[in-house]
């Protein structure tokens, strides 16, 4: 069985606003856990106008608030800005609200160059990635009999359960941190569509290390979807994915999530026509029946346990209607029962 996830960005729709965004991103956490669905995260978007969650682990404090049972997640936390110690206390008191419902997904990505100077302005040099993902470990375990330069230093609150840990890549460091400290491991095929995915997954699987956070390896692969009734709705719909992505691949920054109307009045330039056409094997457009058989195919292909969704396309309504369409075509609400 796959289990299914969505990582939402809190997308700002033309014509909304910051806090209409969030808004709906906890009508639609609570959807998807009513639904069946299994993790629900969010991103960590700086300097991103159409994006509302820039603050992740202040975005799951609510969204874990707010629904009963789907674990809730970081999609990623940026972790080469900030202090392991400070990032272990923030998931910890997480999961002390939360037990058994928290993850931590890291991320290497620093946001761009702006950003980067800004996160990290007056400080002198940054810790390896690896020593930083040790350090997590090291806090949230409260591990004082291994060797550490702040060996007896514990972040609280101490909790009896502990988040899950997944690293977020395509590939390099991540994948390696992954399997070398047990961790789970997300790969993003919504970035980087390969069939070198494959091999690096199954190199995960075969060189995974049992840690305290998983005994054995997890995957998961994050794609793009548009899901709409018919496919020429979902057409319709990705219409406005398109334009969206377009400014982003060519280094704009659109002010709202593009509607369909203003999507259909654009003229695009010959390298914005390219972009899209490398955008499009990044995701899946169609019907739920259509959807659901490419998702099986990539769960298959890349021999997954978990598929997460990124479900970026105009309108909560048919954000909401989309996830609702996916999880009847896979039964959702009947497993959840029969698991429980």
């Amino acid at each position: 069985m796959v289990f299914l996830n969505i990582l939402d960005y809190a997308l700002i729709d033309e014509g909304s606003n910051a806090r209409d965004a969030l808004g709906q991103t906890t009508e639609l956490a609570r959807y998807a856990d009513e639904l069946g669905y299994h993790r629900y995260w969010v991103p960590e978007q700086h300097n991103a106008l159409s994006i509302a969650s820039s603050a992740p682990e202040m975005l799951m404090m609510h969204l874990a608030a707010a629904t009963k049972s789907i674990r809730v997640g970081s999609g990623g936390v940026m972790i080469p800005h900030y202090s392991p110690y400070k990032i272990a206390e923030n998931f910890r008191m997480l999961e002390a609200l939360h037990p058994a419902r928290i993850d931590l997904g890291i991320g290497n990505s620093t946001g761009g160059r702006i950003v980067s100077k800004v996160l990290n302005e007056e400080k002198e040099e940054r810790l390896p990635y690896e020593q930083q993902v040790t350090d997590i470990q090291k806090y949230l375990t409260g591990e004082t009999n291994q060797e550490h330069r702040f060996q007896n230093l514990i972040a609280t609150p101490v909790t009896e359960t502990l988040p899950e840990i997944w690293m977020l890549g395509a590939g390099g460091k991540s994948t390696k941190i992954a399997t070398e400290y047990g961790t789970a491991y997300s790969y993003a095929h919504f970035i980087k569509p390969s069939e070198v995915g494959a091999d690096i997954i199954a190199t995960y699987r075969k060189n995974f290390k049992a840690s305290v956070f998983h005994e054995k390896p997890n995957v998961s692969i994050s794609v793009f979807v548009v899901i709409a009734e018919t496919k020429e709705e979902a057409e319709e719909l990705s219409k406005a994915f398109d334009l969206w992505m377009a400014s982003l691949e060519t280094a704009k920054n659109p002010p709202y999530f593009p509607s369909v109307e203003t999507a259909k009045k654009r003229q695009y330039s010959s390298l914005e026509k390219q972009k899209i056409n490398q955008i499009r094997k990044r995701m899946i457009v169609g019907n739920p029946a259509h959807v659901k058989e490419e998702i099986l195919k990539l769960a298959e292909f890349y021999q997954a346990d978990e598929v997460t969704l990124i479900p970026n396309f105009p309108g909560a309504a048919n954000r909401m209607k989309g996830i609702q369409l996916l999880a009847d075509a896979f039964k959702l609400r009947d497993k959840q029962k029969s698991a429980q």
